[in-house]
């Protein structure tokens, strides 16, 4: 940490109010009237050379973070503000006719520094391969991440002629790369000339192609510190994430060629990437990370140059809590506890230690940078008081270079001396400048924007001109802009969906006609080609490849909904591609037609929520044979007469010929398939039709044949088997003729033996995989799920499912109830997802592990789509909701014995995971209802802030089933409203094994923080211990009910947890009672107004 610098610190101790940091005022004196324009150019055209192009490098272009000394370093981000700069009093000069070489010249030093950081860039060509590749196969990690963007962040200023990159360890920044990509559109579109040859194109797609995954990438942030406590950890930043969906939207379908650009110049971006980014950002918003509960580096994300945001309700919620929190005299504090540059900080350690960030709370430096971002904002916005009411803020604010040109100060600073007087009185201590504008000491970054909101507040610059891709768009013009696709989607979705229904064979087509269904078959759609959404991720596979760079295409991402809605031109062929909900799955939920419906109608749902296109979606329903066969076909028949009524699942549909409706669609040429005459083209297999008789009957049973009883049920126990030899239990094998018998047989040679052992059907993996088909067909769900556990399967987009949850701002814990689980709180990829889920979640029963993979899923669609039923839920944990799903059955069978969860359907399972989501009725009893909220981890609505308020008054700490919360340095550590805190409760809680007795903990710290509400004099002397108050309230019922009733004195807690906590003998009476007892056994602080004290 570096601190304050000996001059300054010197100066501040040597205070005085005619001290050489008072701002000079003499710098704001108005300029003469009937000033021209060439005049004001003229002006700021000094200033920008004098401050600014003067520290430009001549060898890279580069714009250094220091203006002074000899190690002089460039950032990306400081650079770009520079160049913007730059570009847009260039932009200023072209309004004028002589312009006398201006304009050229500043553009050209803006086209340089583009050029010089795209150099560095491409320097590191063989990092963007590596990580393009990992992130699809490998778990996203730290190390391969800091490989590519942080050395792009510190490169060398001036004197290398190949530009020595400097790997400063660990800081991660996603925002400096998706800066650049944007900052590069604005510039093309105005007319720049950056991108000069395919190979940078190649490069520039290969850029895009990381910043797609930012929403699941934790990275350091825009203040390269990681989370607020500055202990060298990441966290997902709302700031990050932001500007790389706001780089992916004005990336998109751009020509980086300009004008003069062709086909293969254009940039494509994966619309389902970037639609994961926007879902992200709305779930971070109007937070910054877990542990920064606002900042500063929101405002040039939700504003100008970003606009990320597109609901303006949270654009207002999220810049008044930046200007409430963060806003003081001098300028924005960064963060809250923020200690950079702080009198406090220690220059000579890179990390802060545990609890120190408590020093800096309320002597933050406040950065006048941020008064400039709200007054381009107020400019864009047309709020003249906004723009009116920073710069009467900033003016007064600003030094004097010695030409006597305005200079931005980086920081006001509270000087060491007035420290603890600033600490005690907030607001009362006069802050300091930091040294920039004397002795050559410029902050650029905020010099550079000064010039930027200058010209736009002068009239010298519009909005428009700085933002020609139109990211800023007002509300009232949203319907009329037309864009590739734009980041405003209209007012009101009333979207209607062209739906084309394919059939598999000409056969179905005729059966289908029978019952008035409409269908095409592959052949009747010709020179149309159907393809599966893989064959168009091959084609995909040769954007971006660049043999010299060793760059080698887009990594092997599957294409979402929102890209299988458009229609392909690919090498002179017209292409369609059907979603991936139809793709055969090896994995026993597409078995389940119900859950095929289910899938379609949320894709439906999904594509009207989140298309932003002009044109119409193109959605294929691919119907197979299969998908007719026994009781699957009233459901399908339903569905299809729901597409011809025009309206599925609350979507309008349009359904006709697939010929009809590409004329309403959005194309999309792949012309970077290029092929040369020595090169042999790509080959792509498109969906074929079944080559069965047309006028042949479709094979399909009016039902599911019985399912005998031995096959339902295993004819022997396993226990009586385990320890027998494998001679044995092949011969037994050989005579069962019942599949649940044949799979526990197999289980024991699987464990004993391995997979590749030999059996009469051949491996024991084989015959397995034999009885997994078989088993699905019959729907025996319980032995299908048993069979797909012991072959290890895993069902497509877990991971993906998995990031759903984590941006929602939860944690998900894998394993069975009762045993240790594993927490994931940053995204995995499937290979460690799947070892978790085979290591953790069948320890109890071998089904679980194919269970929970299932309920992720599940869970990962309800929460993207209806985020408030776990409202209260920060930690889903897997195995307990497993265990809330049997209770839930357990209550609903009453004295019959309940139905087998294994035995459901998977759309079964979702619809009961439904209905536990939903709040209790009242018809329930207590018990019911605290076993499944315990069960869900459910809080009520202020829960945790309620925990921090017990922990001020609680100086030993909390503590509850061995797990202890202590005082400090937790308070000194944390803020009340930061996530991590919260996190920090739900790890306390932890170790409860019982939902129940969870639920009543929870009640208890409820009961506890109102008490102290209430009784502001009383505090706890000694370690809270939760289970003992919780004991004392039993033991008081206990005495109570035997003397009401007559009931002996037992452990069994049933009875208590079946009382209604309000009312006479409720349970919050006895928590109450044990609660005061442990409080005025310890003294009670007197208050010189309690009315109560005697003098």
């Amino acid at each position: 940490m570096a601190s304050l610098d000996a001059d300054t610190a010197a100066s501040a101790r040597a205070f005085s109010w005619c001290s050489v940091y008072e701002p000079v005022k003499s710098i704001n004196l108005p300029r003469p009237d009937g000033e021209s324009v060439w005049d004001k150019l003229d002006h700021y055209y000094r200033i920008v050379k004098s401050t600014v192009l003067l520290y430009q490098s001549p060898t890279t272009g580069l714009f250094p973070t220091k203006t002074y000394g000899d190690n002089q370093r460039a950032k990306v981000h400081d650079s770009l503000y520079c160049a913007a700069c730059a570009w847009a009093l260039a932009l200023a000069y072209r309004r004028i006719d002589d312009d006398k070489g201006r304009t050229h010249e500043l553009e050209h030093s803006a086209i340089k520094c583009m050029r010089g950081i795209l150099y560095c860039y491409m320097r590191q060509a063989d990092k963007v391969k590596k990580q393009c590749r990992a992130d699809h196969k490998h778990a996203l990690n730290s190390k391969g991440l800091e490989a590519i963007f942080c050395t792009w962040r510190d490169v060398c200023f001036n004197n290398s002629p190949f530009c020595a990159l400097f790997f400063s360890p660990s800081r991660l920044q996603i925002n400096a790369v998706s800066l650049f990509l944007l900052y590069l559109v604005e510039m093309i579109s105005s007319g720049l000339q950056i991108i000069y040859n395919t190979d940078e194109v190649s490069f520039i797609q290969n850029l895009v192609f990381c910043v797609e995954r930012a929403y699941r990438v934790p990275d350091f942030g825009v203040w390269e510190r990681g989370s607020k406590y500055n202990n060298g950890s990441t966290e997902l930043h709302s700031s990050s994430v932001g500007l790389a969906k706001a780089a992916l939207e004005a990336i998109n379908g751009f020509n980086l060629f300009g004008n003069q650009g062709c086909s293969w110049s254009v940039i494509f971006v994966d619309l389902d990437a970037h639609n994961r980014n926007r879902q992200t950002l709305c779930s971070l918003l109007p937070r910054e990370s877990r542990s920064h509960n606002t900042d500063a580096a929101l405002l040039p994300c939700i504003s100008y140059p970003a606009f990320a945001v597109d609901d303006d309700a949270l654009y207002s919620q999220t810049i008044d809590k930046v200007v409430r929190k963060l806003k003081g005299k001098h300028g924005f504090k960064r963060f809250l506890r923020d200690g950079y540059r702080t009198a406090l900080e220690d220059k000579n350690r890179h990390y802060y230690k545990p609890a120190e960030i408590k020093l800096f709370d309320g002597i933050e430096c406040e950065f006048p940078l941020f008064f400039i971002f709200m007054m381009i904002d107020g400019v864009f916005r047309g709020n003249t008081e906004q723009v009116k009411e920073y710069q009467q803020l900033l003016d007064p604010l600003l030094q004097q270079s010695p030409e006597g040109y305005p200079v931005v100060p980086k920081y006001y600073y509270v000087p060491a001396d007035f420290v603890e007087r600033e600490k005690k009185n907030p607001g009362s201590q006069k802050r300091f400048p930091s040294n920039h504008g004397r002795d050559g000491k410029f902050f650029l970054w905020g010099q550079a924007l000064y010039i930027i909101a200058k010209l736009l507040v002068d009239g010298l610059l519009s909005a428009k001109d700085i933002d020609p891709v139109k990211r800023y768009i007002p509300s009232q013009d949203q319907r009329n802009v037309s864009m590739r696709y734009s980041n405003q989607g209209p007012l009101e979705n009333d979207l209607v969906i062209h739906v084309a229904l394919i059939a598999e064979s000409q056969r179905l087509q005729v059966f289908l006609n029978t019952y008035g269904i409409q269908t095409q078959t592959p052949q009747q759609v010709e020179p149309i080609q159907i393809w599966a959404q893989q064959e168009l991720v091959k084609a995909y596979f040769h954007l971006g490849i660049n043999d010299k760079l060793g760059l080698s295409g887009r990594p092997d991402r599957p294409i979402g909904c929102l890209g299988t809605s458009k229609i392909y031109r690919i090498l002179g062929k017209t292409v369609v591609c059907y979603p991936i909900i139809f793709d055969l799955s090896d994995f026993y939920m597409s078995q389940d037609v119900m859950m095929l419906i289910d899938d379609i109608k949320n894709a439906l749902q999904f594509i009207k929520q989140y298309w932003k296109m002009h044109g119409r979606p193109l959605f294929l329903v691919l119907i197979r044979e299969d998908n007719i066969r026994g009781s699957r076909f009233n459901p399908i028949l339903d569905m299809l007469a729901a597409f011809k009524k025009g309206v599925v699942g609350g979507v309008k549909v349009h359904v006709d010929r697939l010929q009809t409706l590409i004329s309403g669609a959005v194309v999309e040429q792949l012309d970077f398939l290029r092929i040369s005459e020595t090169d042999e083209p790509p080959e792509f297999k498109s969906f074929e039709e079944l080559d069965l008789p047309k006028h042949s009957k479709v094979k399909r049973q009016t039902s599911t044949p019985n399912v005998t009883e031995l096959e339902q049920q295993p004819d022997i126990n396993v226990n009586d088997w385990k320890n027998k030899s494998t001679y044995e239990i092949l011969q037994k094998l050989n005579d069962c003729n019942c599949l649940a018998s044949q799979a526990i047989l197999l289980n024991i040679l699987l464990k004993r033996e391995g997979p590749n052992f030999i059996t009469k059907e051949g491996t024991v993996s084989d015959h397995i995989e034999r009885i997994y088909r078989k088993a699905g067909s019959k729907k025996l769900w319980s032995l299908v799920r048993f069979a797909a556990s012991l072959l290890c399967k895993l069902v497509d987009s877990l991971a993906p499912s998995i990031t759903n949850v984590l941006v929602q701002g939860k944690q998900v814990t894998l394993g069975a109830f009762g045993q240790e689980e594993e927490i994931i709180s940053n995204p995995l990829s499937p290979g460690a997802i799947k070892n978790i889920i085979y290591n953790k979640c069948n320890l109890q029963d071998e089904r679980e592990a194919v269970l929970q993979q299932e309920l992720v899923i599940h869970i990962g669609w309800i929460i993207s789509n209806s985020p408030e039923l776990f409202n209260g839920m920060l930690k889903i944990r897997v195995g307990w909701i497993v265990h809330a799903m049997k209770y839930e059955l357990k209550i609903r069978a009453g004295e019959m014995a309940p139905v087998d969860l294994y035995q459901l359907s998977p759309s079964e399972v979702k619809q009961l995971l439904l209905e536990i989501l939903q709040p209790q009725q009242q018809g329930r009893c207590w018990l019911h209802r605290r076993q499944i909220d315990g069960s869900l981890n459910r809080t009520p609505s202020g829960f945790y802030d309620r925990v921090w308020q017990i922990l001020e008054r609680t100086p030993n700490g909390l503590i509850v089933a061995g797990k202890f919360l202590p005082q400090q340095p937790t308070l000194s550590d944390m803020t009340m409203y930061e996530m991590n805190f919260s996190l920090l409760v739900e790890d306390m809680l932890q170790n409860i094994d019982q939902p129940e007795y969870r639920q009543t903990i929870v009640e208890l710290l409820m009961v506890v923080s109102v008490i102290l509400e209430r009784n502001p004099e009383l505090e706890f002397q000694d370690k809270v211990d939760l289970d003992k108050l919780v004991k004392e309230a039993f033991l008081d019922f206990q005495k109570d009910q035997s003397r009401l009733k007559g009931t002996e004195k037992q452990d069994d807690m049933t009875s208590f947890y079946n009382t209604p906590p309000i009312g006479k003998r409720g349970t919050c009476s006895y928590l109450t009672k044990a609660v005061m007892n442990l409080l005025l056994e310890g003294e009670v602080k007197p208050s010189a107004d309690d009315p109560c004290s005697i003098s």
